[in-house]
């Protein structure tokens, strides 16, 4: 049986999977959101997008929430009983994939409003209107519930213990477009304020230039250095073994940023800094989960190839 200390990746993955567990049940017995759509908009179409978006959404995280129960237990017998076999820990990955996929797939109803939004509503006629209706909803919508959903799906079919280098190439690939996702996603959140309220929305405060920085600027560094080391990898004849110590430094500067906006709120929050950056961010985000990555970010970045985990 494998050695049974606590090392700080076996502590990284507890954290982060009891995380991912924590926020997801908060969020599927918090049912604060049930009928606001009869309190946001008196509007009948209106209210049937905010009826219909939440819906799916919520039925959506059921599933994500049996993924994080199944992540939680994995991990605990992993620390108490030793390292699994290697066909139960894919067939759990497969699993887990599986579920996060349909939690994606229940944010189309959501890039379907915005898609009958751009079709049918009010648009002036110029490029640059049309480019920002389309990257503060329509894209990042249908990149999230369309596009990455089918990547983790192929993800979960490919994986094979006696194929790493396709388990290399998939995950690769998966990672880097999650990165995009977050790049788009949180991007949006930014346009929807510069276009209400101008430039001023992003200098009023340093902590928002910062973040908006981080978010625009930074996210997409992080996507297209992600995207160059997977092209590297795949092209790598014969592939080499995953690069380690780069995945872990992603995953840790991926988790800090969230963790540097959750924190940014704590130390210089307040009202006269809330807006709809932080409404989206904190109040409608499933996935600051993400701000414990840099646990198990860190140890892979320092891990020693030597030493049984």
């Amino acid at each position: 049986m494998a050695s049974q200390k606590v090392t700080p990746l076996k502590m990284g993955l507890l954290i982060v999977a009891l995380a991912y567990f924590l926020f997801n049940a908060h969020s599927l017995f918090n049912l604060s959101w049930v009928g606001e759509w009869n309190r946001l908009t008196t509007n009948p179409t209106a209210r049937f997008d905010i009826y219909i978006t939440d819906v799916s959404a919520f039925v959506g995280i059921v599933p994500r929430f049996i993924a994080g129960i199944i992540a939680v237990s994995s991990v605990i017998y992993y620390m108490v009983k030793g390292t699994p076999s290697i066909n139960r820990i894919f067939n759990i990955l497969k699993v887990i994939l599986v579920l996060e996929a349909i939690y994606w797939l229940g944010l189309t109803t959501t890039a379907a409003v915005e898609i009958r939004s751009f079709i049918t509503g009010p648009l002036q006629p110029s490029i640059i209107n049309v480019l920002t209706t389309l990257m503060s909803g329509v894209i990042p919508n249908t990149v999230e519930s369309v596009a990455l959903p089918i990547v983790l799906l192929i993800l979960a079919f490919k994986l094979d213990p006696n194929k790493p280098s396709t388990n290399i190439k998939w995950t690769l690939i998966t990672g880097t477009l999650l990165l995009f996702v977050f790049w788009l996603t949180n991007m949006s959140i930014w346009i929807d304020i510069l276009q209400v309220e101008g430039i001023r929305g992003v200098t009023n405060y340093p902590v928002n230039t910062l973040s908006f920085i981080l978010t625009v600027f930074g996210l997409l560094a992080l996507a297209l250095f992600s995207t160059g080391f997977t092209v590297a990898s795949v092209r790598a004849k014969p592939m080499a073994k995953l690069n380690l110590k780069i995945a872990g430094a992603m995953i840790t500067v991926f988790g800090l940023y969230f963790l540097w906006e959750y924190l940014t709120w704590i130390f210089f929050g307040g009202n006269y800094l809330w807006s709809t950056w932080y409404a989206w961010f904190l109040g409608h985000n499933l996935d600051l989960w993400m701000l414990s990555l840099p646990l198990l970010g860190v140890p892979l970045l320092f891990d020693n190839e030597k030493e049984n985990p």
